[in-house]
């Protein structure tokens, strides 16, 4: 979904044709069975949990080649399809509240790597770039560059991301707000043609971005594409609800295929640790989340996705699943990804220049 950390020996496991085969049949069986148990966003959820089981069993089923990027466009573009010109000038108006929910985000790092040091006595660096919140795969690749473990950080994210896209869902359901903000997407009706000319210049933006070496590319790129088209009134075709259920898909297929037999038994210590943090994260941003739709004039639902501390399409999604303001949830997270990738780094240095200097 939005950010997988990088590769996992589950997700490095030979990918002959049966075993992709295997993957598929048990991601579509767990999907099928979440949609049977009623559980949220059954075609994400479904898939994550039956493949991380199976493979934290011991199946040590791969993952999908290029299974996270294609889930990624899918969603790119049904989020896109929202931004209507009355929700453009809306996300104008809330322009503050995003940047101060990104500052918030970053002070909110900090804190967990200073209560992830001192559980674990890891090192500062580690600690910080496994509990930012940011991209998984931009923090581990930060982290290898500033000497960090990078198995810890890449594990940590994987961690954060699994309870945080598990944990949200279910409680927006369990407390009734579904349908609380519902927006709709412009384009209601399908249309082949359209479809085909939406797809191919969603697919350009991402191809623009990945050249430029942006983050996430095969999010935003089709995010900001789509958004643009439906923006200027240009509505070419709505978005299928089976291509939408196998965008999910196949982003459940991504993060479920990180998991592994060795995964919990790597380091105990430091996990434990790490799903305590996040379980503290979720608590303090559910408080700022609160305080900002007082604030900001958001229903509450729409303002604790916005600033809840998991990944851009886990949060996008189930945003536009249970009708909670996707397009304010999208572009909250979407900015709140973008600024952190580009701002960890000098952070980090800041910090590190700042202790040296009281160490004199």
């Amino acid at each position: 979904m939005s950010e997988p950390p990088p590769e996992s020996p589950a997700a490095a496991a030979p990918a002959s044709l049966p075993r992709l085969l295997l993957t598929v049949l048990a991601a579509l069986a767990g999907a099928l069975l979440a949609v049977w148990v009623r559980l949220p966003l059954p075609w994400f959820t479904g898939p994550l949990l039956a493949l991380a089981a199976v493979n934290i069993a011991g199946a040590r089923l791969p993952a999908l080649p290029f299974a996270r990027d294609a889930g990624q466009w899918i969603i790119g573009i049904a989020l896109g399809l929202y931004f209507t010109p009355e929700v453009l000038r809306e996300v104008l108006h809330l322009a503050p509240w995003v940047l101060a929910a990104t500052g918030f985000m970053l002070l909110l790092g900090l804190a967990g790597a200073w209560a992830l040091r001192a559980l674990t006595h890891e090192s500062g660096t580690t600690a910080f770039f496994a509990m930012a919140i940011g991209g998984a795969s931009e923090m581990a690749a930060q982290a290898e560059r500033h000497g960090a473990r990078v198995d810890r950080v890449a594990a940590a994210h994987s961690l954060r991301i699994l309870l945080v896209a598990l944990i949200v869902p279910f409680a927006l359901q369990g407390s009734g707000v579904q349908g609380a903000d519902p927006y709709e997407p412009a384009a209601r009706v399908f249309d082949g043609a359209g479809f085909a000319v939406l797809l191919a210049v969603t697919g350009g933006g991402a191809a623009v971005l990945l050249r430029l070496g942006a983050p996430n590319v095969f999010m935003i790129g089709p995010l900001l594409v789509a958004a643009a088209l439906t923006g200027g009134g240009i509505t070419l075709s709505s978005l299928p609800t089976p291509v939408l259920n196998g965008g999910q898909l196949l982003i459940g297929i991504a993060l479920g295929t990180r998991f592994s037999p060795e995964f919990f038994r790597a380091a105990p210590r430091f996990l434990a640790a790490v799903a305590l943090v996040t379980l503290g994260y979720l608590a303090v941003a559910a408080l700022f989340g609160w305080g900002l739709s007082m604030l900001a004039g958001m229903t509450v639902a729409t303002a604790l996705l916005a600033t809840t501390p998991g990944g851009i399409g886990e949060m996008a999604l189930t945003a536009k699943l249970l009708k909670l303001g996707a397009p304010i949830v999208t572009a909250f997270h979407s900015v709140r990804m973008a600024l952190v990738v580009l701002l960890i780094g000098p952070l980090y240095r800041l910090l590190r220049a700042l202790a040296q200097r009281g160490r004199r």
